[in-house]
Formats: C-alpha cells, structure tokens, sequence
C-alpha cells in the first residue's frame, strides 16, 4: 500500500473514531455501574479531557495499521494492535496516577476492563479503516 497524505488523514480518522467510541464506552460502563458490578472502581468522568486523550491518542495508535502485515483480517489487526495502548495504560499510566500497576487499586477486574475497552478502540479502527478504504 502506498502511504499518501490521504491515507494517513484516512487512517488518522479512523483511530480518532476508535478514541471516541473507546472512551464513551469506558465512561459509560462506568456511569451505569457495570464496570462496579464487574468489580472495578474505573469510572471516569465525561470531560473534555478524557475525550480529547482518546480522540487524539486513538488516531496516533492507528498509524500501525499502516504495517506490512499480510494474512490478516482488519478486525484481528484492531485486535492486535489495541494491546500495546492496554499494555502502556496498565504498566505506565496507572502507576503514575497512583492506581497501582496494572490499575489494582481500582479492582483486579480493571486490567480485563482496559483490555476490552482497548479491543473497542480496535473494532472500532477496524470498521472505519476498512470503509473509508473500500470507498475510496
């Protein structure tokens, strides 16, 4: 695949798209108390902070799904590559905000609930990514 600036405005896109959806839900299985029944106490607040970190990391961590890699479905890349965003959240980010690592402090269900807000971000990449190329 040749890499324009259309393809990385496109790829851009899609991961500010997976931020979104990522951190909407993560808010949301908050707000409503799942994250709690599932034994977490991760329930971030809905600001403009938490949406912009996501929305624009979220495009950044896109940039892997212009990798080379071959024989893969674009949702099973979503997949992959929403590890090392869970992966850094859970040993660098939670400690610095004194969570604990792998987010403990919050409950020991919260490195499963970052993993799957993380495959959220990655679906979400996935579909945007694999619509905006199948039109364009």
């Amino acid at each position: 695949m040749k890499i324009t600036y259309k393809t990385l405005s496109l790829i851009f896109a899609a991961g500010c798209l997976g931020g979104l959806a990522k951190g909407l839900a993560a808010w949301l299985c908050g707000a409503i108390g799942l994250n709690a029944l599932l034994g977490s106490q991760f329930a971030p607040p809905l600001t403009t902070q938490w949406v912009y970190a996501h929305v624009v990391w979220g495009g950044i961590w896109a940039v892997l799904f212009l990798l080379p890699i071959r024989g893969w479905s674009v949702y099973s890349l979503g997949i992959l590559y929403s590890l090392p965003q869970s992966l850094i959240s859970l040993v660098v980010m939670f400690p610095k905000m004194n969570r604990g690592l792998l987010g403990w402090q919050l409950g020991f269900s919260t490195p499963v609930l970052v993993l799957f807000f993380g495959f959220v971000w990655g679906l979400a990449t996935a579909f945007w990514w694999k619509q905006a190329r199948e039109s364009a």
